[in-house]
């Protein structure tokens, strides 16, 4: 699997910073802010999915650079806010100070702004995939981040329940919040396939994300009482200073593996529908066992 997501991350990472502008002008600022949070690293998960299933419905990976790199912008876009005094409040983010406490909060919430528009610009320049392809994979990436997708999730998540969970309340958060973003990073990847079973990938796709996403935020709160600041690259236990439903609070440690491995299982299964699908099918094995 190594040698496949080296491959596919050297893509993306080679043209990352071409769309934007000098640092010499005026706002200069919030330029370096940007390039500071997208240079922070990360597992950069979600286009290297864009990547592999526009590859595994037959399509040219290649085609899908630029929608790969706009889920990658999106994806910082919502890191910065997230950290923000506002929200979690985070100092720290993969190691290294967050964005408004290297920039200021001002810059930082701006270089957030540009980096949620950013990805609509990328995508309709791009000369790789068909006009009807990019319009697509922007409703698409535009409904996911938007009131019913990531930023509805992220609402409800700041606003932590005291007592008892409703039941479902927090799987549809991570659904909202996490699965979301995958779930444009997934069909993205297959409408610049542009295949002709592109209705029938599109729903296997959907259905993967959904689950990966969930499973991959259960993992999130384990990792939140088990690891340490080091290994994470942001402080543990922020979760319960904040008072956040997680599964891990509402259930325990045990029955949130247990969780993890089940929701992790229907996304592998969904992914039988496409050929050439080792890779993915590898990586999604690998999320349920991360350490960060």
């Amino acid at each position: 699997m190594d040698g496949k997501f080296e491959e596919y991350l050297k893509k993306v990472e080679k043209g990352m910073y071409d769309i934007f502008p000098s640092e010499i002008l005026p706002q200069g600022d919030v330029i370096k802010a940007v390039k500071y949070s997208l240079s922070a690293g990360g597992k950069r998960i979600r286009p290297v999915l864009t990547l592999a299933f526009c590859e595994m419905c037959g399509g040219d990976p290649d085609n899908a650079l630029d929608v790969a790199r706009a889920l990658e912008y999106m994806h910082t876009y919502s890191l910065i806010h997230d950290d923000l005094p506002c929200m979690d409040n985070d100092d720290m983010r993969r190691g290294k100070p967050s964005c408004h406490k290297a920039f200021g909060e001002a810059t930082a919430l701006l270089a957030g702004d540009a980096l949620a528009i950013l990805p609509f610009e990328a995508i309709s320049h791009s000369r790789t995939i068909s006009s009807d392809a990019a319009v697509k994979c922007i409703g698409r990436l535009a409904r996911c981040c938007g009131m019913l997708g990531m930023i509805g999730g992220q609402q409800i998540d700041t606003c932590p329940e005291n007592g008892i969970v409703p039941d479902g309340l927090i799987t549809s958060v991570y659904r909202m919040k996490t699965s979301e973003l995958i779930d444009a990073a997934c069909v993205c990847g297959v409408f610049c396939a542009e295949s002709a079973n592109e209705s029938v990938y599109v729903q296997r796709a959907a259905e993967y994300a959904e689950n990966l996403g969930i499973a991959f935020q259960i993992i999130d709160d384990i990792l939140d009482v088990t690891s340490t600041d080091e290994v994470l690259g942001k402080p543990v236990g922020s979760d319960e200073e904040q008072n956040k439903n997680t599964y891990v609070r509402a259930y325990g440690i045990e029955a949130a593996e247990k969780a993890a491995e089940e929701y992790t299982e229907k996304a592998l299964a969904s992914l039988d529908t496409f050929e050439n699908n080792g890779f993915v099918k590898e990586l999604t094995g690998s999320l349920l066992k991360r350490k960060k």
